[in-house]
């Protein structure tokens, strides 16, 4: 346990950030979540809609620093393949996770 009025100070801090963090990934998650179930039941247009909502989302917490860029971005390229697949009419890439 922390012991001086700072360390206590500290220990208050990492709380608050840790929960923010989790709040934000959780929020990443549940959009890119809609956006699959889009890509699956909805029509290109909708998919396309939370394509760019989810996009947005995954750049803020990039830029959070809650996860990397590079992951940030895979993320977004991979989410861009199954969207163009969909809008093409192939039925390949939507299968894969």
């Amino acid at each position: 346990m922390a012991h001086s009025r700072t360390a206590k100070k500290a220990v208050r801090q990492n709380e608050t950030r840790r929960e923010l963090n989790r709040w934000r990934l959780k929020t990443m998650r549940t959009a890119m979540k809609e956006f699959t179930e889009a890509l699956l039941h909805g029509t290109p247009d909708k998919a396309k809609e939370e394509f760019l909502k989810c996009q947005k989302v995954i750049d803020r917490t990039a830029a959070k620093g809650i996860i990397h860029k590079n992951q940030a971005a895979r993320r977004k390229s991979r989410m861009v393949v199954k969207l163009k697949a969909k809008q093409t009419g192939g039925g390949s890439a939507t299968a894969k996770k």
